[in-house]
């Protein structure tokens, strides 16, 4: 294994510096759904980036190997929904392998079948609803893009959940409107 000491380049990185580079990039928490009821299949996900407004497009990325690819490519269809801080609970039940599915899913999740068919929180800090429009292969993962037909938006004051060097965090707490400078 490579040491990395601060301000230190390596030339041949490995997975160990790697991963740790990648993760002092902070991000949101979101759970990437396919299905709804019975057919519910849910996993705690942090890589989504908006890719366009015209037509509006974002990007998930999933392991290629794993359960989710699969069945959004075969539905043609996914939501992704974008935590709060409140529901760290969800962010760590669904990135474990043992991970409820099916109406037990849709239960812990308090979820409701969306227009596309794929389970929504309602709670959610917004949620993304999409239709599969292409899918890229990009080493062991495959990247999702997808077109959205349906959004939901949050509330006024809000609290996502984020992920940051390992560790689940949130935003400092906003000032008041107004408070002096």
């Amino acid at each position: 294994m490579t040491a990395v000491t601060a301000g230190a380049t390596l030339a041949e990185p490995d997975v160990a510096a790697f991963r740790t580079a990648m993760g002092r990039f902070p991000t949101g928490v979101t759970l990437l759904t396919q299905g709804s009821g019975d057919d519910t299949i849910v996993m705690t996900l942090n890589s989504l980036t908006s890719v366009s407004l015209d037509p509006m497009l974002i990007l998930v990325s999933v392991k290629a190997s794993g359960r989710m690819r699969p069945r959004i490519s075969d539905a043609g269809s996914f939501a992704v929904n974008v935590l709060t801080e409140a529901q760290l609970d969800l962010a760590v039940a669904f990135c474990k392998p043992d991970r409820p599915e099916g109406s037990a899913a849709m239960l812990r999740l308090g979820a409701r079948e969306g227009v596309t068919g794929n389970a929504v929180l309602p709670a959610a800090e917004t949620y993304v609803e999409c239709v599969l429009d292409a899918e890229y292969t990009a080493g062991d993962h495959t990247l999702l893009i997808g077109r959205v037909v349906a959004l939901s938006g949050g509330s006024s004051h809000p609290d996502p959940l984020l992920f940051h060097q390992g560790k689940f965090g949130r935003l400092p707490a906003a000032e008041p409107q107004g408070a002096a400078a």
